[in-house]
């Protein structure tokens, strides 16, 4: 991989992580002792500022230490998180993400606000946790420098043997000892006589003594061997650390990304164990047979390096890594062009086996039929799996919206709780994508005009913490998604005059609410008495409206004054292909959503606009007449019962197809539009099929009868 793949990759997998540093922060404000959480928090943060040190972005590197300070003294409990820091930390997690953003726009102009940003978060940081100043941002791409912001009374043990030759090679054993008062305090030193010889073998050139030494001090080890450097090769050093950094490590050791597999780059990442006892404690190990080889960490524990707990912690950290590791092997990250293709080859391969089984059908091949019945069963099954790989759960795209409702109900000065239902429901990427500008629209609408204040909702009756639904479920082969408020619901009688004073209809006209309430989705329309930052200039809920339907969704609102209002949002599962019902009508061939289609019945002669089904009043809907289609009805019609959320209608047809499998293609500029089609498919027989949009054709024909009603009612 190259490094602008390996650059691009950590671009992808830190706005993943803040996005879970997020998600951490919203629970972190409602449960404030929840470890998890905040260990979650701590663990984005640490290993974005790692991650980003390997590609020097110091940047990142400076500022994201700052965040992990303070969020490693909420850790320790050394500091209590409030709801204002939680603020704080989303606002530095914003700032992480437009520093990433920046830094992976190489050719795009640089914020010049974002330096002045960052200083003045970097400010209210250190207000609440002052760094210490043995510690600097320059230095902490390492874990281990953050061992060196303890406190200085931490006693490191030094055991110091020199080798006999020391002298000779113009050293002295004092100076050294001396250095170390550069890095704390020398609490004791032990001589170790033990190696001196008899007086009479005794070479005064040569050095014989050892020495035992206890050291407080707020370095870390690598710098504390960093004073042997130069006699590295004539002593036998070992560094005990304190007791008390034993549970510092392993924190440390449970914070490190998962680069490190290996137990000597796990304790040497932590500073436990520092590069030079991890070459010598390889080549101990490398000197025994391959039988009698000790494991490393017995090895480094007999030579006194590190402790056995701090083995075992790496050794559990070594797991837990190569656990994830296998679970994300099972896991790859493909290209979503590459699976659009891989959809328009599926759907041409339908398109094609439909096209031969239809040629099998009229040769009266048997053989040929067969072997197309196996295809057609082999391709559904492709398409199935093609289709899966683009599905995913709408959970993400909700879950985004927890901080959405936190700042605006912070800038609104009202109690917001939102509620999310149906998480789990799974829909295609591509709409999922375009989903989630609506939304926020709506969102915001629903917070700003539909949700009181807290003293007119307790005037009310109400609890003064308003209710926000997000809900998601699958209904009739797709997708509905609700967004409801507990609100004061749409003002009736303000939607008529603001759309009388716009004309957009006569003083005489008489409406029904749910044709009062789409009033709201003409352009420019609004019932805001003041414009504020959220809305109030008439643009964006037209903009809703056509994004919905550019998905082949329709959008229905229903409202209750002074009990809330609801949006409801009808998508379809996919864009691609759906399983689908042919039937015809004279020559013009229709296809809708197989999920709809709830039977098939024989229509009776006496029928007319309605007819009896089972003791049930179902309107029926006349395709033939609807459409304006020439030539005569045929002496036995049949009625598809199709059914959207609770509402059943009967389309009458001509001849029933049966199902099929239908590759949506566009309508195109000209017949785009059209009011009841949602698209077209290609036939094995190489003729072309409507898709019926089933809501919106039902809701024509419901507006089409009202009007033809009204016009009988003013003539009598």
């Amino acid at each position: 991989m190259e490094f602008n793949d390996v650059l691009h990759t950590f671009f992808a997998e830190s706005r993943g992580l803040l996005g879970e540093m997020e998600s951490a922060l919203m629970s972190l404000e409602h449960e404030p002792g929840d470890a998890e959480a905040i260990h979650a928090v701590f663990r984005a943060a640490h290993t974005i500022k790692g991650s980003a040190g390997l590609f020097g972005l110091d940047d990142i590197v400076g500022f994201t230490h700052h965040v992990e300070t303070l969020l490693d003294r909420v850790r320790s409990g050394s500091l209590n998180l409030q709801g204002d820091m939680v603020g704080l930390l989303l606002q530095c997690g914003d700032h992480i993400h437009r520093l990433i953003d920046v830094a992976g726009d190489a050719a795009g102009e640089r914020d010049d606000g974002l330096p002045m940003l960052g200083q003045t978060l970097v400010e209210r940081l250190r207000a609440l946790a002052p760094l210490d100043t043995a510690a600097s941002p320059t230095c902490a791409t390492d874990p281990m420098a953050q061992a060196s912001t303890r406190d200085d009374q931490d006693l490191w043990h030094l055991s110091l043997r020199f080798s006999t030759g020391l002298f000779q090679e113009g050293f002295d054993p004092a100076p050294f000892i001396h250095h170390l008062r550069t890095l704390g305090r020398v609490v004791h030193i032990s001589t170790l006589s033990t190696q001196l010889p008899a007086l009479e073998t005794m070479d005064p050139e040569s050095c014989y003594l050892g020495f035992e030494i206890r050291l407080a001090s707020a370095a870390n080890k690598l710098e504390i061997e960093s004073v042997f450097e130069f006699v590295s090769q004539d002593c036998e050093l070992r560094i005990l650390p304190p007791d008390s950094r034993v549970d510092d490590y392993l924190r440390l050791i449970e914070a490190l990304p998962a680069d490190r597999l290996r137990l000597g780059e796990i304790l040497q990442a932590c500073g436990a164990l520092t590069a030079h006892e991890l070459s010598r404690a390889l080549a101990e190990q490398q000197a025994e047979p391959d039988a009698e080889r000790a494991p490393l960490g017995e090895i480094l524990v007999e030579e006194r390096a590190v402790q056995a707990e701090l083995v075992q912690g790496a050794i559990g950290r070594q797991n837990e890594l190569r656990q994830r590791q296998s679970q994300e092997a099972k896991m790859i990250r493909v290209h979503s062009d590459k699976l659009d293709a891989l959809i328009n080859r599926v759907a041409e391969l339908i398109i094609a086996s439909a096209s031969v089984s239809v040629h099998a059908t009229r040769n009266q091949d048997r053989a040929l039929r067969e072997a197309v019945s196996v295809m057609s069963r082999l391709t559904e099954d492709v398409r199935d799996g093609a289709m899966r790989l683009r599905m995913v759960e709408i959970g993400d795209t909700f879950n985004r919206f927890r901080r959405v409702v936190r700042d605006v109900s912070k800038d609104l000065g009202k109690e917001i709780e939102l509620h999310i239902h149906g998480g789990d429901t799974e829909l295609d990427k591509s709409m999922v994508d375009r989903l989630g500008d609506p939304l926020t629209h709506l969102m915001r609408n629903a917070m700003d005009h539909g949700l009181e204040a807290p003293m007119d909702r307790l005037a009310a009756g109400k609890p003064a913490a308003g209710r926000l639904e997000l809900r998601a479920r699958h209904e009739a082969g797709g997708i509905v998604i609700e967004v409801a408020d507990d609100g004061a619901g749409l003002n009736r009688e303000r939607i008529l005059t603001k759309a009388r004073e716009k004309g957009l209809l006569s003083s005489e006209a008489h409406l029904s609410d749910a044709e009062v309430w789409a009033l709201i989705f003409e352009p420019g329309f609004s019932t805001a008495e003041q414009i504020s930052k959220l809305s109030g200039r008439g643009v964006g809920m037209d903009v809703v409206r056509r994004s919905i339907e550019a998905l082949r969704g329709t959008l229905d609102i229903e409202s209750v004054a002074g009990r809330g209002t609801l949006f409801r949002i009808r998508l379809p599962l996919t864009l691609a292909i759906i399983d689908g019902f042919l039937m015809a009508v004279g020559e013009a061939h229709y296809v809708v959503p197989l999920d709809a289609v709830l039977e098939c019945v024989q229509l009776g002669t006496e029928a007319q606009d309605y007819m009896n089904l089972r003791g049930e009043v179902l309107p029926l809907l006349r395709l033939r007449r609807h459409f304006g289609l020439p030539g005569r009805a045929t002496r036995r019609e049949n009625v598809v019962v199709v059914q959207i959320g609770t509402r059943k209608t009967g389309l009458v047809v001509d001849q029933l197809k049966g199902e099929f499998q239908a590759v949506i293609k566009p309508l195109g500029p000209l017949m785009e539009g059209l009011p009841g089609i949602s698209g077209s498919t290609i036939l094995g027989s190489g003729e072309v099929a409507l898709m019926l949009d089933i809501p919106a054709l039902v809701n024509q024909a419901s507006w089409s009868a009202s009007q033809e009603a009204r016009s009988v009612f003013s003539t009598h």
